[in-house]
């Protein structure tokens, strides 16, 4: 649970801290404001990451399910700057066991929100996608911008970073995995 009061003392000595007056009128209502804004961005810090991916439905189906370009938000846990972009999820069905398409960008976007890492977040992905629908093969291809790299430090906007997990059957079938990379890549 999100303790909104001290999200808000926290913002007002940040901007005490940085030089600036929480009393002007442009600052007032923002701790508030993120004290609101951190509640949605982090509501992912206690939610059990395969609970969407509990309605299971028996298809016909052992071909490739590919849904990709899941547009995400999440925050850099270095710096609590946000990261941002897209996440592609195949994965080759057992039994004919599905999933719902949306059940899928709602899995991403309960990982993204919390503070974390790219790498983290990929392979959270790839783990929790094989271990709940117990599909035979799975690959996340995820591909961020990280404001920390674009509006500090380094300073180089509009920088991708790209990570891989790869599991079961995409492991061991070069055809099928580059199946998956070429479909992620067609417009």
């Amino acid at each position: 649970m999100v303790d909104h009061d001290k999200l808000q003392q926290a913002v007002r000595m940040i901007l005490e801290a940085v030089g600036e007056d929480p009393e002007r009128e442009g600052l007032i209502d923002t701790p508030k404001r993120v004290a609101k804004m951190y509640e949605e961005m982090f509501s992912g810090i206690h939610e059990d990451p395969s609970k969407h991916l509990q309605t299971i439905f028996t298809e016909e189906h052992e071909e490739l399910v590919l849904v990709k370009d899941i547009t995400f938000y999440s925050m850099c846990e270095h710096h609590l700057v946000p990261f941002f972009g897209k996440a592609h999820i195949a994965y080759l069905p057992r039994d004919g066991k599905v999933t719902g398409l949306s059940k899928l960008a709602r899995t991403v976007d309960g990982i993204a929100r919390q503070p974390q890492v790219q790498e983290r977040m990929t392979k959270t992905l790839a783990d929790v996608l094989e271990e709940t629908l117990d599909a035979r093969g799975v690959m996340v291809v995820v591909s961020a911008e990280h404001m920390c790299m674009a509006m500090r430090g380094i300073k180089k906007p509009g920088s991708n970073t790209v990570t891989s997990a790869v599991r079961g059957s995409f492991i061991e079938d070069g055809l099928a995995r580059q199946e998956v990379l070429t479909l992620i890549n067609q417009s």
